[in-house]
């Protein structure tokens, strides 16, 4: 996976409440980083999360590859794609680089996760809308 795979970018800040007693970010804020990240690609694709009766995501699977740690007031490019959608199921692929950097061996953290379009009011995965799909697979030059 290169950088060159991905054409979105969402930019944080690493605040003093993610970091640990190591003085790096903790684990755990990574999930919520990469959460920030596919919302503001969705975003960017004109779609929000705001009447989830339209279209709505839940995360099946998390793969996460620490590289080197993040620290505090760190700028972070959080990286996103959608390599590949199926008929409920769709994988998001993150790397998270220093801002600005785009050299493999300064990757901070590389993840991939298994999301589904989700209907809260049948508490199931559902067939992702034809119109979300056309939308990822023309903004990822797959159209």
């Amino acid at each position: 996976m290169r950088v060159g795979d991905f054409r979105f970018a969402h930019t944080l800040r690493v605040r003093y409440s993610e970091i640990d007693g190591q003085k790096v970010v903790y684990n755990a804020h990574y999930l919520t980083y990469l959460d920030v990240a596919i919302t503001e690609y969705f975003r960017n694709l004109g779609i929000e999360f705001l009447d989830s009766s339209l279209f709505d995501i839940a995360l099946v699977r998390a793969t996460l590859d620490f590289r080197r740690p993040a620290r505090l007031d760190d700028l972070l490019d959080v990286w996103v794609s959608i390599p590949r959608l199926g008929n409920s199921s769709f994988t998001g692929r993150f790397r998270i680089l220093p801002h600005g950097e785009m050299a493999e061996e300064s990757t901070v953290l590389d993840a991939e996760i298994v999301y589904v379009s989700f209907s809260a009011g049948e508490g199931r995965a559902v067939p992702i809308p034809g119109w979300v799909r056309e939308k990822i697979e023309s903004f990822e030059g797959r159209a």
